[in-house]
């Protein structure tokens, strides 16, 4: 992280990274904790959303953000077929004791395990100590985090092939085995946003489990190939350089929801999620609701697609603008010198109008 040349700085209690950037077992109790809220977050709403549910009114027209992706991988129905929301208090009260066990690994990471990993008597946990600046290091850590994502490629695929998720096509819940048809899954990364083939998403899925554990195999087993050079990244990676191309990836992923999750309908079907939605462009693109929402109980008279969707944009939009801002930083820009430089200017145009 930038210090503008001072040696002895200090952070404020809201720059939270800055007590996690050079020791990594603080570090996993931000990722632990964090998860842990984001579990809460998702069981209480749930909770929350099935209290207020009423079965009279199209759960699109509702505050049902989270019952609608339940009823997407087929849970919440009964034996005829009919979404009654059986089950799914039981998956919120999961989600709700498994936020207490991540809130409690975060606390025994943040106060009792060791604040550098590298100070760890486990000789596996110093493995993932964090030097931002050795390739070696940062790629051990990636190719474990690929193959996490890989195994919930492989989770998802399952379930669908096994359980059986929600098809518009039919009205109801079908066991959908994967099309991993290579020409297909290159040729919808082009017109994704226009899918209609749910075997056709759990191939592309089952493609992406294979080849993020591939990956991470291959970013575990390997190392820095040759000498390490700026070409590759020295002087330049760095914990704000790392910090920024997570931004990026995460904006990019919420913007892509957003214009994916606004048309499609066979991922994301009209019962659940309301009407497909209308582009508009204004300071920025937003998206607004084609049919009737005077029915509508929640999101301001909004369809959950309309919020969906509007609000994936605008935090994807802040990310990519957080990814400028910690690249430049990485790169060595100092931010603190733009208010010097406009008073430089302001000072020059000054003295021009005296002179005149």
């Amino acid at each position: 992280m930038q210090t503008y040349g001072n040696p002895d700085v200090t952070y404020g209690f809201w720059a939270g990274n800055s007590m996690v950037t050079n020791r990594s077992g603080r570090f996993i109790a931000a990722h632990a904790a964090h998860t842990g809220m984001i579990a809460f977050a998702a069981g209480a709403t749930t909770l929350v959303e099935l209290a207020k549910f009423d079965p009279s009114i199209s759960m699109g027209h509702q505050s049902s953000l989270f019952l609608s992706h339940l009823a997407t991988i087929g849970i919440g129905f009964d034996e005829a077929g009919a979404w009654t929301g059986a089950g799914v208090v039981t998956i919120a009260i999961l989600h709700l004791i498994l936020s207490m066990v991540y809130a409690a690994g975060g606390l025994l990471h943040a106060v009792l395990f060791d604040e550098d990993m590298q100070q760890s008597e486990v000789i596996q946990a110093r493995k993932f100590k964090l030097e931002w600046d050795n390739p070696d290091n940062q790629t051990f850590i990636l190719g474990h985090h690929l193959i996490f994502f890989g195994v919930a490629c492989i989770w998802f695929v399952e379930w669908a092939r096994i359980h059986g998720i929600y098809d518009p096509a039919i009205g109801a819940v079908r066991q959908v085995n994967y099309n991993l048809d290579l020409t297909q899954i290159w040729n919808h990364q082009f017109d994704f946003i226009a899918i209609d083939n749910l075997e056709d998403v759990m191939g592309g899925h089952a493609f992406l489990a294979f080849f993020e554990i591939g990956g991470g195999a291959f970013h575990i087993a390997t190392k820095q190939i040759g000498e390490y050079t700026e070409f590759k990244g020295s002087k330049v990676l760095s914990a704000e350089a790392i910090l920024s191309w997570s931004l990026a990836g995460i904006g990019w992923m919420a913007i892509v929801a957003a214009f994916w999750a606004a048309t499609n309908t066979t991922v994301y079907p009209i019962e659940w999620f309301g009407e497909p939605l209308q582009i508009q462009f204004s300071v920025a693109p937003y998206w607004i609701d084609t049919a009737d929402t005077s029915d509508c109980t929640a999101f301001f008279g909004h369809t959950t697609r309309d919020a969906l969707v509007n609000v994936h944009y605008g935090i994807g939009f802040f990310n990519l603008q957080g990814h400028l801002w910690h690249a430049l930083r990485a790169m060595g820009f100092d931010f603190k010198r733009i208010p010097e430089g406009l008073a430089n200017v302001a000072e020059v145009k000054r003295k021009g109008e005296a002179a005149a």
